[in-house]
C-alpha cells in the first residue's frame, strides 16, 4: 500500500493564489463580461525588453546550427551569465562572490522551497509574519512543523509578526532558531529592511549559528540607493546566509524563468557527530542531482537583461510599475484608505475597510468594484485585517481600479 507524506494533510487550506483563482473564475462565470481588472497575483505585464528578444532570438538561431547547438548546460549556469550577475548585482555594490557560489535555476519560488531540503529534519524555523506563503508551507510538507492553531501558527515555527509599530520589519527575536527567511523588499508588506536591521540580523545568525535564507527577489525595485540590495552588504554574511534573486520582476521573466541562488563557500552545517560541512557542496549536490540546467536560449536572454542596454530596458519597466505603485498609494490614501509602502516595493500594503476581514474585503472589491487583490491573511496570520494590490498592470488599468474602489468603499 502506497502511503501518502502525513504532513500534507496538516496544510490548512489550498495555496493561496490558485484559491484567488478560483474565486475570480467563479464570478465571472456568474458574471460573463464584467471587466474585472486583476491586481491580485504578482505577475508583470509588460513585454520582454528589446535586449531581452533580441537576445532570445540570436540564441534559437546559434541552436539551429550544429556549431552552436547547446544540450545540457553546466548545472550551475553558464560563465557568461554567473559572469554578468558577479559584475552587475554584487560587485558594483563592493560585494565579492565568486562564480561558484552561484546556482542558476528556473525560479526563486522553487529555490526557497526546495533549499530545506539540505537542512536537518529537526532544525527549527523562524519566519517574519505576513510572509511569502512557501516558505512555511514547505516546511510543513517535510514535516518539520506540527498541526496549526485556531489562528492558523503552525506548532514549531516562531512566528515574528510585522506590524504597523515596527514598520513591518520585525527585529531579530530574543531566542534562538536554526534556519530564519527573511524577505526585503518585503512580499507582501513591501517593507525593505534597513542596513542597522538587517546587521541586527547578521549578528543574531552569527551569534545563534543560524542560517538566514533572504529572499531578495525584488531588489530591482529598491529606489534608494543607500538601502542595502543585498544580505551580503553586511559584513559577516557570508558565514550565515543564502541569497536568492530572480529575473521574473526586474525583467519579466515570469513566463520566462531564471533565477539564481548564492551559496557563500564560508557557510556551513553540523552533522549529529559535530562536523561542520559547507552548504555550498550540499546544496551543489542537491542541484546537480534534480536539476538540468536552465535553458541555454533561457540564459542568454538572462544576460541580456544584465548587459547595458538591458538594464536602461527593464529600468524604465520597473519605473513604470513603480509609477503604478505611487497611483496606488496615493489614490487610495485620498480615498481614505490606510496605506504602506509602494515606495520601493509594487505592492501596496493597505488596511482593510470597516473592519472586514481580509477575505470579506476580497469578495466584496470583486464583487462591488471588479477588481482583484490579495488577502493579507494568505500571508499569515499577521496579515489579517489588511490586503496586498499589486503594481503590475497598465497605468490606465490602475487609474481605473483606484477611481471604482473610491466610489465603492470611500467615505
Amino acid at each position: 500500500m502506497a502511503k501518502i507524506n502525513e504532513s500534507y494533510k496538516k496544510l490548512e487550506a489550498g495555496y493561496l493564489f490558485p484559491e484567488i483563482g478560483r474565486r475570480v473564475r467563479g464570478f465571472t462565470e456568474a458574471n460573463p463580461g464584467a471587466d474585472v481588472i486583476r491586481l491580485g497575483i504578482g505577475d508583470v505585464t509588460l513585454p520582454l525588453a528589446p535586449a531581452v528578444v533580441e537576445a532570445l532570438h540570436a540564441a534559437v538561431d546559434e541552436m539551429a546550427t550544429e556549431s552552436g547547438f547547446h544540450g545540457y548546460g553546466p548545472e550551475n549556469g553558464y560563465g557568461f551569465l554567473t559572469d554578468a550577475i558577479r559584475q552587475v548585482d554584487y560587485k558594483a555594490r563592493g560585494v565579492d562572490i565568486d562564480g561558484e557560489e552561484i546556482f542558476v535555476s528556473d525560479g526563486s519560488k522553487q529555490d526557497s522551497g526546495n533549499i530545506q531540503e539540505i537542512f536537518g529534519q529537526g532544525c527549527s524555523i523562524a519566519v517574519t509574519d505576513p510572509v511569502y506563503p512557501v516558505y512555511v508551507d514547505t516546511n510543513v510538507m517535510a514535516g518539520r512543523t506540527g498541526n496549526a492553531d485556531a489562528d492558523g501558527r503552525y506548532e514549531g515555527i516562531l512566528y515574528l509578526p510585522a506590524t504597523e509599530e515596527n514598520g513591518f520589519t520585525p527585529a531579530p527575536p530574543g531566542e534562538r532558531a536554526d534556519i530564519a527567511y527573511l524577505c526585503s523588499p518585503n512580499n507582501p508588506t513591501g517593507a525593505v529592511a534597513s542596513r542597522e536591521n538587517l546587521g541586527a540580523w547578521v549578528a543574531w545568525a552569527r551569534e545563534n549559528d543560524a542560517v538566514i535564507l533572504f529572499d531578495a527577489a525584488y531588489d530591482a525595485f529598491i529606489q534608494d540607493p543607500d538601502l542595502p540590495r543585498s544580505i551580503y552588504e553586511i559584513e559577516g554574511a557570508r558565514e550565515c546566509a543564502i541569497e536568492m534573486r530572480s529575473f521574473s520582476k526586474r525583467a519579466g521573466f515570469t513566463g520566462v524563468r531564471c533565477a539564481y541562488t548564492v551559496v557563500p563557500r564560508e557557510l556551513t552545517g553540523t552533522t549529529a557527530s559535530g562536523e561542520r560541512v559547507g552548504l555550498n557542496e550540499l546544496w551543489g549536490r542537491r542541484h546537480a542531482t534534480k536539476f538540468n540546467s536552465v535553458p541555454y536560449v533561457i540564459q542568454r536572454a538572462a544576460a541580456a537583461a544584465l548587459s547595458d542596454e538591458g538594464l536602461a530596458q527593464t529600468g524604465e519597466q520597473v519605473s513604470y510599475y513603480m509609477e503604478n505603485a505611487r497611483r496606488i498609494r496615493e489614490g487610495l490614501a485620498a480615498a481614505g484608505f490606510t496605506v504602506f509602502a509602494g515606495e520601493h516595493a509594487p505592492y501596496i500594503w493597505m488596511r482593510t475597510p470597516g473592519g472586514l476581514s481580509s477575505w470579506d474585503f476580497f469578495d466584496q472589491l470583486l464583487d462591488k468594484a471588479r477588481v482583484v487583490g490579495t488577502p493579507g491573511s494568505g500571508f499569515g496570520p499577521s496579515g489579517e485585517g489588511y490586503f496586498r494590490i499589486s503594481a503590475f498592470n497598465s497605468h490606465a488599468n490602475v487609474d481605473e481600479a483606484i477611481e471604482r474602489i473610491g466610489k465603492v468603499f470611500a467615505g
